[in-house]
């Protein structure tokens, strides 16, 4: 018999929760910025392949939207009802992000309907254009509010918690504590990077399938410019990431990098698998990568695990979904700037078919990094809800019936993914780009 364990199931739970979420969360932040830039460029160049790239693009933006609206939901509730010890702490010092978040969906929605319906209501288009933007800052600041509710778990600060009592609440020293700067700018260029990628995956497979209409390729060439632009700013905001995690979270980046021993001059760790000593077996050392990643320095100071109580460590298998997110972040920048270089020499071809490959695969391997990075980023805060206030096991409810709600939501997201995956599929086969380019041609 399995046994009946709350805090147990109400981990499964929020982790398949947030893990089916975070992908119409992903797509419901950068899909917008990419809808904006094909309207943009239509406008500039005067295409209308630009313009039908936008509106298919928010057509099926739509139905990811009221997918995320459902689990996003899912979580709120879940939060008060899994972990009520976890909310009457922490509720009181971080609600002010929780409600600003709700505001930005709804300015989002509002102005998302009104993009919609008005497709051919006006005769300027940059008036139609106008009217995405409070979608994308709509998306964005939603992304913005949420991730600093999950940056204040890792590093809380304004209040004061006494017993189970807690005062001295300073709302705006909580939203902006030392891990938001950094959460937030890794959250939305990531998310940014991850639906290009995505939207660039649906052209190459288009391609791959001899669709050779022009619109398919302008469609590539769109999004593989801002894949590149994106996935190298998070590169960049993940360096600072790790800068931050040395300073304020040690024993993450060391249980990400099996580091034991604090030493200067410390070896990056890629691969392996660790023996009953703790040592590691097959991996690949690079020498002063750790400390240059740390602190910007080859001969700096890494903390190791052996200094943080054994109580206290995360997890050690972080290491390979560190390892996992990083590769594929490496990966996605060769892929886009390889595409690049055949575009800019213009002597290699950048249609070629292993090219072509690459690019589609780089759409879901995207959005395996992102959950790669933020099964990373919770296991990686463990054992702690509320780091340094609140272990997770404290935070959790005692009630004996979880394991049933875990199967009812079990069903609900797997009825939720069928039912997405039929209606996008239909929606776009339906009527190929060809033909709609030729209905947008007739109709003007």
């Amino acid at each position: 018999m399995f046994p009946n364990d709350p805090v147990l199931f109400s981990r499964i739970l929020t982790a398949l929760t947030l893990g089916f979420h975070i992908i119409f969360a992903t797509i419901g932040v950068g899909v917008p910025l990419m809808i904006a830039l094909a309207e943009w460029t239509g406008i500039r160049r005067k295409d209308p392949h630009y313009f039908l790239l936008a509106r298919r693009w928010a057509r099926g933006f739509v139905i990811t939207v009221a997918v995320g609206v459902v689990t996003g939901t899912s979580i709120g509730v879940q939060l008060s009802l899994l972990w009520p010890s976890f909310m009457r702490v922490a509720g009181q010092a971080i609600s002010l992000p929780l409600f600003m978040e709700t505001f930005a969906f709804f300015f989002e929605a509002i102005f998302l309907g009104i993009y919609l319906y008005t497709w051919d209501r006006f005769r300027s288009r940059y008036t139609h254009f106008l009217l995405v933007i409070p979608v994308v800052i709509g998306s964005s600041f939603s992304a913005v509010f949420i991730t600093m509710v999950n940056a204040f778990m890792n590093t809380p600060q304004g209040f004061t918690l006494e017993g189970n009592r807690i005062t001295d609440i300073d709302p705006i020293k909580a939203m902006f504590n030392p891990a938001t700067p950094t959460e937030v700018s890794h959250v939305l260029t990531s998310a940014y990077m991850t639906c290009a990628f995505v939207l660039a995956a649906i052209a190459a497979f288009s391609l791959l399938k001899k669709r050779t209409h022009v619109y398919y390729y302008k469609a590539l060439k769109l999004t593989m410019t801002a894949a590149l632009v994106f996935s190298l700013a998070t590169a960049l905001v993940g360096d600072l990431s790790g800068k931050f995690l040395a300073k304020y979270q040690p024993e993450k980046l060391a249980a990400a990098e099996w580091h034991f021993e604090t030493q200067t001059h410390a070896p990056l760790i890629l691969g392996g698998f660790l023996d009953e000593n703790n040592e590691v077996r097959f991996g690949i050392k690079i020498p002063y990568a750790l400390s240059i990643l740390a602190h910007g320095t080859p001969g700096s100071e890494v903390k190791g695990l052996n200094e943080i109580p054994e109580d206290e460590r995360p997890p050690l298998f972080v290491h390979y979904l560190f390892d996992g997110m990083v590769s594929i972040g490496i990966l996605l920048i060769v892929v886009s700037g390889w595409y690049w270089l055949a575009v800019w020499r213009k002597r290699g071809n950048p249609h070629n078919r292993l090219l072509l490959r690459l690019i589609a695969a780089g759409g879901p391997l995207s959005l395996l990094a992102i959950e790669f990075g933020w099964i990373y980023a919770e296991i990686g805060r463990q054992p702690w809800i509320l780091r340094g206030y609140m272990k997770t096991a404290e935070g959790a409810t005692t009630s004996e019936h979880v394991g049933l709600m875990l199967v009812l939501f079990l069903l609900l997201y797997a009825l939720l993914a069928f039912t997405c995956t039929k209606v996008l599929g239909r929606l776009f086969r339906n009527k190929p780009a060809e033909q709609e380019l030729a209905d947008m041609e007739r109709s003007e």
